[in-house]
């Protein structure tokens, strides 16, 4: 199968003039950090977008001022440029309630000696009674000026249309297999974007040793021997306390609604600095969204007379999922084991779609409680009749028993350890639900003309549904007498 590659549209201008809001307006998603303050917008952002039944790119820049004292500034103007040669269309943004200004020329002069075609967009214009306000701006020198406003989506569709005439559509390309999405998170100056644009071999994020640095997520497409990626660097997760002013909390925003879209994320420790308050956090809210992880011990060429398996071992105490995460102890400075990261990333991926067939995990669990019987509780003994999973990305299991109050936390524990060590599952959360036996859906008014045959054995190879849970509990008796069952009852 093909499909047609992408076209990129650029969107560009000085600070504040609605840039990221047009951004947002035209992806119809709120992606870019906005706010009043100059030079929110760092690194060049993208995100696919539709319109007219073509699926194109967007990219979002920071404001163009060369006089600028705002920190990064000469970092935001390389990046923009980057942007700018990739793209196959350009939007320039300005702003109608202040007019043409002087920095809004020096960017239009910029755009001109790229030769690609640009669209003018004048925002802000809130109401029809300022559109006789765009004339002054044709002294810029582009003959496509179409008047918009970001925060009322007015003529958004009229701006694409404007910016993509013209543009020839590029040649077919295969199409691929969904890429898997994979989100570097960590607390604030761990080294997230250095470990990114050397596994990009370029400076596709700004890096500085100051914390905070990144602010949006930043998806970044990348293929790794025939594998499809998407890198989401996002903005370090700090303390609630340090997060100074509302920006840093749309970062954290941000960060949690990138993890929770993730098929794996990437969890970056700082070696040098150990494990803080903020690495239990983030590795809690991974496990609680149900995700896949990998952990990172950054910086561990600066770390001197310790052992990597202690380093380990101390983390896996404070944060008992990380034990069943795979590892890598990294230099993202010096590149040093960075090749061995996406086969650890695919291998979770991986895990986490697995499935097991109803069958062996019966078998399992005959064999598991054979070793270990649950524990007496008040005169009463947990029964397991009946196991099977129900969902993958991450594995859910439900287990039919008597008396869900009678699985004790360490028997819990025991279970998916042994679960663990006979199916593996590296990497992935595992979610084990408790089901009363005698607990049926309310399917309403039964009718025995209806009902369908009892088959000898439930199909093993097919998941399982709430549907479907009432009408396996009755073939449970089926099933059991293919198992020794002394050890249920």
């Amino acid at each position: 199968m093909f499909m047609h590659k992408l076209l990129k549209l650029a969107v560009v201008g000085r600070p504040n003039v609605g840039k990221s809001a047009l951004f947002n307006a035209i992806c119809r998603r709120r992606v870019a950090i906005v706010d009043e303050a100059e030079g929110v917008t760092r690194d060049r952002l993208y995100q696919d977008a539709e319109a007219f039944g073509r699926r194109f790119e967007v990219i979002d820049t920071g404001g163009i001022n060369p006089q600028s004292d705002v920190p990064f500034q000469e970092e935001i103007r390389r990046q923009t440029e980057i942007a700018l040669e990739e793209a196959d269309a350009i939007v320039m943004v300005v702003d109608v309630t202040v007019g043409v200004t002087a920095l809004d020329e020096y960017v239009a002069r910029l755009l001109h000696r790229t030769g690609k075609p640009v669209v003018l967009a004048v925002n802000k214009v809130d109401d029809r009674a300022k559109i006789d306000q765009i004339y002054p701006f044709y002294a810029l020198g582009i003959a496509k000026i179409v008047p918009v406003s970001a925060t009322q989506t007015f003529q958004i569709a009229e701006l694409i249309e404007g910016a993509f005439d013209g543009v020839p559509i590029e040649e077919n390309v295969a199409e691929r297999s969904p890429a898997i999405h994979v989100a570097i998170v960590g607390r604030p100056n761990v080294g997230k974007s250095t470990l990114v644009n050397y596994l990009l071999d370029e400076e596709r994020c700004v890096v500085s040793p100051i914390a905070g640095t990144t602010r949006d997520s930043i998806d970044i497409p990348f293929s790794v021997d025939g594998t499809d990626f998407v890198l989401i660097d996002t903005a370090g997760i700090r303390r609630k306390k340090a997060e100074r002013d509302v920006i840093d909390k749309f970062a954290a925003v941000r960060t949690e609604r990138a993890i929770e879209r993730a098929d794996v994320c990437v969890l970056i420790i700082d070696a040098e600095r150990g494990m803080t308050v903020q690495e239990k956090r983030i590795a809690s809210d991974i496990e609680e969204k149900g995700k896949a992880c990998v952990v990172l011990f950054n910086k561990w060429d600066l770390i001197k007379g310790f052992r990597m398996e202690h380093c380990k071992k101390s983390f896996e105490i404070d944060v008992p999922f990380l034990m069943h995460c795979p590892s890598l102890f990294i230099s993202a400075m010096l590149g040093r084991n960075l090749d061995r990261i996406f086969p650890l990333i695919k291998k979770a991926d991986e895990e986490q779609r697995r499935r097991v067939t109803t069958g062996q995990l019966n078998k399992f669990l005959e064999k598991t409680i054979q070793k270990y019987h649950p524990p007496m509780i008040k005169g009463k003994r947990l029964r397991i009749y009946y196991m099977a999973q129900i969902d993958v990305k991450p594995p859910r299991f439900v287990l039919f028993v008597n008396d869900p109050s009678l699985m004790v936390d360490t028997y819990k524990k025991y279970l998916m350890n042994c679960f663990r060590e006979e199916y593996g599952f590296t990497g992935a959360p595992l979610v084990f639900h408790l089901k009363p036996r005698h607990q049926r859906e309310d399917r309403g008014p039964t009718d025995k003309s209806k009902e369908q045959p009892q088959h000898e054995h439930a199909p093993e190879e097919e998941p399982l549904d709430q549907e479907t849970w009432a009408l396996e509990e009755d073939l449970l008796s089926q099933e059991l007498s293919n198992l020794d069952s002394s050890y249920f009852t």
